[in-house]
Parts: C-alpha cells; sequence; structure tokens
C-alpha cells in the first residue's frame, strides 16, 4: 500500500468494499465517519472504532461475545440486505435451548459457511474485547480486505477461521 494513501481515503475504500453494490449506504456511512472525526486527523485516530460506530447494524455488527441471539439477529439482519438467507441448521434460530448450545464461534462459522455459498464473505475484526465484530463483503472483494483491513490497523479475518 502506498504510505501517501491518507486514512481517509482508505476507509472510504473499505466502506465501498462493505457496502457491495451500494455507494449511497457508503456515502452516508462515509459522511457520518467524517462527522464524527470533528476535525481530527483520521491518521491519528483508530479507525475501526469509529468504523464501527458508523456501519453498525447496517454494514456491520458489535455484540457481546456471549450474546448468541443478538448475534444471530445481527447477522440475519446483514444477509438481509442483499435477499439472503442463513440456515442456521434449526426451524428458530432465536430458540432459546438452541442459543444455549450453540456459541459464538459456531454461529459465525455457520454464518461464514452460508454465505459463502451466495457470494460473499463474513469477516470478523479482533476487537480486544469481550465483543465479536465485523461485516461482510462481495467474496471478490476478499483481496481488497485483506489490504485495506491493516492498513488501517484491523486484524480483519475471515469468520469461524
Amino acid at each position: 500500500m502506498d504510505d501517501e494513501v491518507s486514512a481517509e481515503a482508505l476507509v472510504w475504500q473499505l466502506l465501498l468494499v462493505i457496502n457491495p453494490g451500494d455507494e449511497d449506504a457508503a456515502l452516508q456511512q462515509f459522511a457520518a465517519f467524517q462527522d464524527a472525526l470533528a476535525g481530527a486527523d483520521a491518521d491519528d485516530i483508530e479507525a475501526a472504532w469509529l468504523l464501527k460506530d458508523v456501519i453498525d447494524w447496517k454494514s456491520g455488527f458489535h455484540v457481546e461475545e456471549t450474546a448468541t441471539g443478538t448475534l444471530v439477529d445481527a447477522l440475519t439482519e446483514l444477509a438481509a440486505r442483499y435477499n439472503l438467507d442463513i440456515d442456521w441448521g434449526v426451524e428458530d434460530p432465536t430458540d432459546d435451548a438452541f442459543l444455549a448450545r450453540t456459541s459464538t464461534d459456531e454461529l459465525l462459522e455457520t454464518a461464514h459457511d452460508q454465505l459463502r455459498l451466495d457470494g460473499y464473505t463474513l469477516w470478523t475484526w479482533d476487537t480486544g474485547t469481550e465483543h465479536v465484530a465485523g461485516w461482510m463483503t462481495a467474496s471478490s472483494d476478499d483481496t481488497a480486505m485483506r489490504i485495506l483491513a491493516p492498513a488501517l490497523g484491523i486484524d480483519a479475518r475471515p469468520a469461524g477461521m
């Protein structure tokens, strides 16, 4: 990556990648990102945390690691944005009995595998907290994500890996 590429330019490219085919959403989120900067230099902030706030429940998710029901809801919402369904392997993925016997890692792996069938990749990034966070991209943008995320200091990897 060119050392002269600004963090704002990288954020813009990342927003395009996590909003496949939806430049309007990327524009709205980029405007929210710039507003949240409040005049600060994007090169001096942790982009992941600011991005988390501007994309949450639209293009990304950030939930407590133990909140399996919330994770199912968030991932279902992300998939529905592209008219996709995730087959969780049960009739009701919000059923308390199912949620009690499944882990966050299992849910992420299932969602990743299901989305790959439709040409998408579910990514997670290391929050360093007791939360899981991530987004989805078109699988054709996997290489771009592997370049953009580290350039922004984000440790992103395909979910379930």
